[in-house]
């Protein structure tokens, strides 16, 4: 699970002091501060010394686990896959790595190879059961990927930001959610995490569930060191119910990892209530931060019934939902665990009891998606129904949770919000609203998939559709006719890609906006077969600056597909070469071409592939594709066809 848990139930960190035991910076050697950084869970800033580190003949595995690792932590997925896929084959590596390897594979949508990783690991290990569910969810995501439900998701893009929002809760006419605030140097964190401590912030809610005009709330219940949230309330708005971290004094409280110290806190819950203009506040009777955390609660319909999640005694897992009743003198009952029908081995979390009585949560101990998924169950206190998964789209790879299901005037868009770090958001964690709508239209894509070459259909490719940002909308495996389907929204626009082991991809734009009629669209996809040596690819849409070298972000994406091939294809060994138009001087377009493809190259080290398996070459102007050479005046699309980066095949 890759949520950032200071948000959650587990102890929290803040750094107190740094030492070095004598030796400085200068005097460590690169692995010693690379282990410093790692150790102080300073992930991004350990990545750049550990690449040095593995860039070498023979590369140690610690060393490439531990780059494993911090791509994982920051949630760099894409490269973590490329180390794990390294270092799984290194014999002495360790059992845990294939489930952390099968995690992120999930998280990158791979769900036939993570199921293999799984199964591989219950063959090494002998334990099935440990990997049951992960398995069970592999199987189940593929069918929600290709039979999504009829929710709408929409990224409220007014309120997120480059930092963590998550957890909204509707109160009195207004939207409030917890936040990583940025108003204040005061409330910046310098320890372990780096981030802003979290607030709860207010924005106004429309009828049709869109947040705006986002702000800090003022109230006195957002004053404190520390983090601050999630916040619930009872109906009327007088009665609220806030996590806050408790600020750790003792020593026994303070942890030591590597050459840092840290204080660890626990979450505790407190208990607003309004008199008058101003707030009372209450520590709920049950907390203990020596022992646990408790926080996350909502309340019942009936609002009798509080409930919570907590890692106190009795936990079955990671955190479990726990419940307390109010008694006749405003008192709340003994903590009782909600029990076996809903809680798990792993962690269940963000409890909200939905505006049909059902309760909705998060867990990461059932079959899933990946990460956390959403669920509901039917019932109360102990006793509930077997739990459902929501399935696609309101579950996705990463992490799902904090959802909450509500009645607003507008049947169009807005039965809800919940709160994810899926790919295509603006941040961290980000806020999305959900609902049902009816289209006014019916829009489809078909397609078939073809080897380029042969001009056979080309069956068991995986075909996935994504719109706006990369943001994935439906995946399938196509069957042996080769053929995809997918159902579209109006007014989008996607990117279909299609991709299989031994062969390039290849991918296709299609837009519905302007379409005022139901249709079926049609695109096919031809892929180019890797396996025959000496066949040259072109890269298309690698760009550089002018008389630059360097990979430019929108260039490095496009590189990342020729690092998948890479990665997928690991006896594949290719030369990269660039190409200049006729404009300069020979001798230098010679140069710079070969700083460009050893550019390209140095990139595809940094995300996990063999050096040993790549060479650059530089061309300059001696293999133009048309008639402008030197002298020869032309057009500026004709130069631009010539500058382009290919790879080709040498060995496979």
């Amino acid at each position: 699970m890759n949520i950032n848990l200071k948000y959650i139930l587990l102890p929290l960190f803040t750094a107190m002091f740094f030492y070095n035991e004598g030796k400085t910076q200068e005097q460590l050697s690169l692995r010693d501060r690379a282990k410093l950084k790692y150790d102080s869970y300073d992930y991004a800033q350990a990545i750049p010394a550990y690449l040095k580190l593995v860039d070498v003949k023979n590369p140690k595995m610690a060393d490439i686990e531990k780059l494993a690792y911090c791509y994982d932590q920051i949630n760099d997925y894409e490269a973590a896959e490329n180390w794990f896929s390294r270092l799984v084959t290194f014999p002495e590596s360790k059992d845990e790595n294939l489930l952390t390897y099968g995690s992120v594979l999930k998280s990158n949508l791979r769900y036939k190879e993570a199921k293999k990783v799984f199964e591989s690991y219950a063959q090494k290990t002998g334990d099935h059961k440990k990997v049951l569910n992960d398995i069970m969810g592999c199987d189940s995501a593929q069918v929600w990927l290709s039979k999504p439900t009829a929710h709408m998701i929409r990224n409220e893009a007014a309120v997120n930001t480059a930092n963590a929002e998550f957890s909204v809760f509707p109160m009195v006419g207004n939207a409030y959610y917890t936040g990583e605030a940025e108003t204040s140097e005061s409330i910046k964190i310098s320890g372990r995490t780096g981030n802003p401590y979290l607030r709860i912030f207010k924005a106004e809610m429309a009828e049709n569930s869109t947040l705006s005009m986002p702000a800090l709330d003022a109230a006195s219940y957002n004053i404190g060191t520390y983090h601050i949230g999630p916040v619930a309330s009872n109906r009327a708005g007088d009665m609220l119910f806030v996590s806050r971290t408790y600020v750790g004094k003792k020593d026994s409280e303070i942890e030591k990892v590597g050459n840092r110290k840290f204080r660890t806190n626990n979450i505790e819950l407190f208990i607003y209530t309004k008199k008058g203009d101003q707030w009372e506040m209450k520590p709920f009777p049950y907390n203990n931060v020596s022992k646990y955390s408790l926080g996350q609660a909502c309340l019942s319909l009936d609002e009798k019934t509080l409930y919570f999640s907590s890692d106190m005694p009795g936990t079955m897992g990671g955190t479990d939902i726990w419940y307390s009743t109010l008694h006749r003198d405003g008192g709340w009952s003994k903590p009782e665990n909600a029990g076996k029908d809903i809680n798990t081995s792993g962690s269940e979390m963000f409890p909200e009891m939905g505006v049909d009585g059902q309760l909705y949560y998060s867990s990461n101990g059932l079959p899933g998606m990946g990460g956390l998924d959403i669920f509901v169950a039917k019932g109360e206190q102990h006793s509930w129904t077997t739990p459902i998964n929501l399935h696609y789209p309101i579950n996705s790879p990463g992490d799902d949770f904090a959802f909450i299901k509500m009645s607003l005037p507008s049947a169009n868009l807005g039965t809800g919000y919940l709160s994810s770090n899926r790919k295509g958001g603006k941040g961290n964690d980000d806020i999305y609203s959900f609902g049902i709508q009816k289209p006014k239209i019916i829009l489809a894509l078909k397609g078939i998939t073809f080897d380029k070459t042969t001009r056979a259909t080309l069956p068991l490719t995986d075909v996935t559709l994504m719109a706006d940002a990369r943001r994935v909308v439906g995946k399938q495996l196509t069957a042996d006719s080769g053929k995809y389907f997918f159902e579209l929204d109006q007014n989008m626009n996607y990117t279909l890609l299609g991709q299989k082991t031994k062969y390039y991809s290849d991918s296709a734009s299609i837009t519905t906006v302007g379409l005022i009629k139901s249709d079926t669209l049609e695109v096919n996809l031809y892929l180019q077969p890797l396996f025959v040596v000496g066949t040259k690819i072109e890269i298309k849409n690698i760009h550089y600056d002018f008389d630059k070298d360097n990979i430019r972000p929108d260039a490095a994406k496009i590189l990342d597909e020729t690092v998948r091939i890479m990665r997928d294809n690991p006896t594949l060994e290719i030369e990269m070469g660039s190409h200049t138009d006729s404009r300069g001087v020979d001798i230098y377009n010679i140069d710079l071409s070969q700083r460009r493809a050893q550019s390209a190259v140095n990139y595809l080290v940094s995300r996990g592939i063999d050096r040993s398996r790549m060479k650059a070459k530089g061309y300059g102007e001696t293999q133009l594709l048309n008639r402008c050479k030197n002298g020869v005046a032309c057009s500026v699309a004709e130069h631009q066809a010539n500058r382009r980066t290919e790879f080709k095949i040498v060995k496979y």
